[in-house]
């Protein structure tokens, strides 16, 4: 079933801030990456409930957050795609935060000294992780139309290192041809239309109910 995204404010008499258009891609962001994961659980891949459901999860969220900010890149001033991708990125981590701790409760290492009152250590976790990994990804053209190669195979090996032996060899293709691209062309569909650079979907009347 093709993914469906809200992408278009419920009401234009004003303008949206950038930190406000950002709140609504992390939404976008997270729908897409978590609509992979189901994608490839359906495709027969071994992604198990637990800490490796979300370690999946964060290198998708990673790679689609990259994606974002070069849309953003393209459309926004200097100043706007910096708050932009910041307030995205923060968004997104404080989500897989609370999406990994109901299931699985915070994460705790017990070498580490006790997290700062307002601190999550999972949102934490992901923001090393995209900074870690934003180094990487800045060496690759993104280009969200037409997603190159390069980049899908970058996010395919570090993906090799969450999924089980049986999966390792058929990664690529499935990454490379299909959710990539796939996942790529849904945020760049997402955030034209929160940007205003997408054509209106009509409204359907709406209904009134009686008795």
């Amino acid at each position: 079933m093709a993914l469906r995204i809200k992408n278009q404010w419920f009401r234009e008499d004003r303008p949206r801030s950038v930190r406000e258009v950002a709140g609504a891609a992390a939404f976008i962001v997270w729908r897409v990456g978590f609509n992979v994961l189901q994608n490839m659980r359906r495709a027969d891949f071994d992604i198990l409930p637990g800490a490796q459901y979300f370690d999946f999860l964060a290198e998708w969220l990673v790679f689609l957050i990259q994606v974002t900010d070069r849309i953003a890149y393209a459309q926004m001033s200097e100043p706007e795609r910096l708050d932009f991708t910041s307030t995205l990125a923060n968004r997104v981590a404080e989500i897989y935060a609370d999406n990994r701790a109901d299931l699985l409760g915070a994460r705790t290492d017990p070498g580490a000294p006790a997290a700062a009152p307002g601190r999550h250590p999972d949102r934490d976790h992901f923001i090393d992780l995209l900074n870690l990994r934003s180094q990487d990804y800045a060496d690759f053209d993104i280009e969200p139309a037409r997603l190159t190669h390069p980049v899908a195979r970058f996010l395919a090996e570090r993906l090799i290192h969450v999924l089980g032996d049986r999966d390792r060899m058929w990664v690529h293709d499935q990454v490379m041809e299909i959710e990539a691209p796939d996942a790529a062309a849904l945020v760049l569909k997402g955030l034209n239309g929160l940007l205003g650079q997408a054509p209106r979907r009509a409204r359907r009347a709406a209904g009134v109910a009686g008795d």
